[in-house]
């Protein structure tokens, strides 16, 4: 439909009306390329502009052509919803149009939906409406047809009034039963609403399994069920893992062909009759509110979890629940009026790649990372993304001046999806990575089963100073208020070279720097003098031997009587100990034959840092026949009746292994006062025993 050189011409287009302010001679091409993305999303399953550019420039023509109702012309995208046919399918007429939703952004979007409703149903403005609220499916809207109990037909939503027939393919989903007993409820034919999705860990399987094949991986879930259900071999769709939640009954008749919706008036109620029938629906992700105010506290609730769910959401609808209320509101051409759509913010953006930048890390490891023209992503300004290593850069063909599309993993980490290759013009340039280290200029090394590239001149500048901040940091040595900025400004003084030099610092000198002053010098110097008498598990994770965590480091921490013992240790010293392996053996004896990093132990020790086992080494010995015996356990918030090093022992005694996240590992969660974002996601996980401080103090105490 579009040659590659109108695409290229269309989508120079779109970065050109996204930039600025668009008035009425902006109108037919803003309608050209609206078509062009609502082609490329629905039909190429290929989103090539970020869901709210669309929306913004959808909503300009919308305004423009109210303002100028003369040129609204029949083909506009503002006179129909998007569409989804191909010339592949039957296409089949829906028993009544599955219309777009209107959207909004931000908490005063919902307060004028909710002035709009009560004017069109004339309520009172002091009178609270009751919406139902329910998640917004990332992925393929899908209408079923049952007649007379069975399934007769499923189709596409199309362009909302046809949609492509995919009757066989819908019979394989185990969410769609083949028949369900509508007609104890007076319904002999329905036509039901939904969106075809995927689960978070099928889609990542289906990308291994993908990538593993040599084929191209999904972007997303959505175009992985959007695929999936046009297949031409049905048991293909099925493979797919899809399942479909049902959102809405957009038609219902008697025998008689009356309409039956009119006598079941809560769209909740009717959400729910289709869960005690058997088909999939949001339970608690779903909630009948009264009023706008509690509907925009529902929803930056699950904004805050949305990344816990189960499957993609990209937002929330809210709906008018009374079926009454409803046919008052009415409807547009584009969507219904009792019904919107509340977009989280945007998890993907486009963007541009400026330059490659490579960082040393602590171990010598080349990081490459990419700088990029400044984009807004979920409410943050993301201006440099992690490339990870040279292969990424390879398997995503990246180059200098491409656009790229840009995604915020778990709303915390930028991340390059894949460069958008229709905007490529010619002066895009080849990523080349470096042979040599940026900061010494020593040959760069790779192992043959790592992907990273490394500088292996363990006196390089860069890993000195990526050494030294790790080892101040919360997961190593914990000194308290001493970060990176600290470290860099130390460093360029010329009074840290090694971390030995982090105990011998001059807190004078320190004091009459700008900024600084007395008290916070001594501040700092209790700080460190704090840190001098750690447990030697702290001590040895944080010399950054490579592969040496803090979980190997206190494993191998509770066998030892001093740090310097390991200077005579073989390979079966450590791999006699429990989830120690060869390689983590390699390595620490590797250190400890360097004669520079035994000199640096010794100086660390002649400057009071604790190099001798603690209490806090020993391993724990778990209760075989404990309460807990064979769970996991995590503490999480502010305990009011013991320490959370105490809670642990007392877990260890009822047999309880304490971890560190929430994960599906995790089997009890104990809350103290305070608890945060391990609470929020051990409630969405719905496997988790969760119990209060008391609660988990009363179990143990009455065996």
């Amino acid at each position: 439909m579009y040659s590659i050189d109108s695409q290229k011409l269309i989508l120079k287009l779109t970065q050109e009306l996204c930039k600025r302010q668009l008035s009425v001679g902006d109108i037919d091409d803003l309608k050209i390329v609206l078509r062009f993305h609502e082609w490329s999303y629905y039909i190429n399953n290929e989103s090539l502009i970020s869901d709210m550019d669309f929306d913004l420039l959808f909503n300009q023509l919308r305004k423009l052509e109210a303002d100028n109702p003369l040129l609204i012309t029949p083909d506009s995208p503002t006179q129909r919803v998007a569409n989804d046919l191909t010339e592949s399918k039957d296409a089949v007429k829906h028993l009544s149009p599955m219309l777009s939703l209107d959207n909004s952004y931000n908490p005063a979007d919902l307060n004028s939906f909710d002035e709009t409703i009560k004017k069109l149903t004339s309520i009172d403005s002091d009178v609270k409406i009751t919406y139902c609220v329910e998640p917004k499916y990332d992925g393929g809207s899908v209408a079923f047809v049952y007649t007379a109990d069975a399934i007769e037909r499923a189709a596409t939503r199309g362009n909302g009034s046809m949609g492509e027939e995919m009757t066989a393919n819908a019979k394989t989903l185990p969410t769609i039963p083949l028949r369900a007993t509508f007609s104890e409820h007076g319904i002999h034919q329905v036509e039901l609403r939904g969106e075809a999705v995927i689960h978070k860990e099928r889609f990542s399987k289906i990308n291994e399994e993908r990538e593993k094949a040599g084929l191209p991986v999904f972007a997303n879930p959505r175009n992985a069920a959007s695929g999936g259900l046009r297949m031409k071999n049905p048991n293909e769709t099925r493979q797919r893992g899809i399942e479909v939640f049902l959102f809405q009954m957009g038609y219902a008749v008697d025998l008689d062909g009356n309409d039956v919706l009119k006598d079941m008036d809560s769209h909740y109620d009717q959400i729910n009759l289709l869960g005690q029938l058997g088909f999939k629906i949001p339970t608690s992700q779903k909630k009948k509110c009264e009023g706008i105010a509690e509907v925009n506290e529902f929803i930056q609730s699950w904004e805050e979890k949305r990344d816990s769910y189960d499957y993609e959401i990209d937002g929330m609808v809210v709906k008018v629940d009374s079926q009454e209320l409803q046919n008052k509101c009415g409807f547009t051409q584009h969507h219904p009026r009792w019904a919107i759509a509340y977009k989280f913010k945007a998890k993907q953006a486009s963007t541009k790649l400026l330059d490659v930048e490579y960082q040393i890390g602590k171990i010598g490891s080349i990081t490459p990372v990419a700088k990029l023209e400044p984009v807004q992503l979920a409410g943050v300004t993301i201006s440099s993304v992690s490339l990870h290593n040279e292969e990424f850069i390879q398997t995503k063909d990246l180059r200098l001046g491409d656009t790229v599309l840009v995604e915020r993993a778990g709303d915390v980490i930028p991340y390059i999806v894949k460069t958008i290759e229709e905007y490529r013009d010619g002066s895009e340039k080849k990523v080349v990575f470096p042979t040599h280290c940026p900061s010494c200029e020593t040959k760069l090394i790779k192992s043959e089963n790592e992907a990273a590239w490394r500088c292996v001149n363990s006196e390089c500048p860069a890993q000195a100073l990526q050494r030294m901040i790790y080892h101040v940091s919360k997961e190593a040595m914990d000194i308290d208020g001493f970060g990176k900025s600290y470290v860099e400004q130390f460093q360029a003084l010329g009074w840290l070279r090694d971390m030995s030099d982090i105990y011998n610092l001059d807190y004078d000198s320190i004091a009459s720097l700008e900024g600084f002053g007395q008290r916070s010098a001594t501040n700092l110097k209790q700080a460190i003098d704090k840190a001098k008498s750690n447990p030697i598990s702290r001590l040895l994770n944080s010399l950054t031997i490579h592969h040496l965590g803090k979980k190997a480091s206190k494993l191998i921490a509770g066998e030892i009587q001093h740090v310097l013992d390991l200077k005579d240790w073989t390979t079966e010293h450590f791999t006699n100990i429990k989830d120690i392996g060869p390689v983590v053996a390699d390595n620490v004896i590797a250190y400890f034959a360097d004669q520079a990093n035994i000199d640096l132990l010794e100086r660390l020790e002649a400057r009071g840092v604790n190099l001798y086992q603690k209490e806090e080494d020993k391993p724990v010995e778990l209760a075989t026949d404990g309460i807990f015996s064979g769970k996991t356990i995590l503490f999480t918030g502010s305990l009011q009746t013991m320490g959370r090093k105490e809670a642990q022992q007392l877990a260890a005694t009822a047999g309880a292994k304490a971890i560190s996240a929430v994960s599906g590992n995790l089997d009890i969660l104990v809350v103290g006062e305070k608890a945060g974002s391990k609470l929020k996601k051990a409630q969405a996980l719905g496997t988790v025993d969760i119990l209060t401080e008391e609660e988990f103090v009363k179990l143990i105490s009455d065996k």
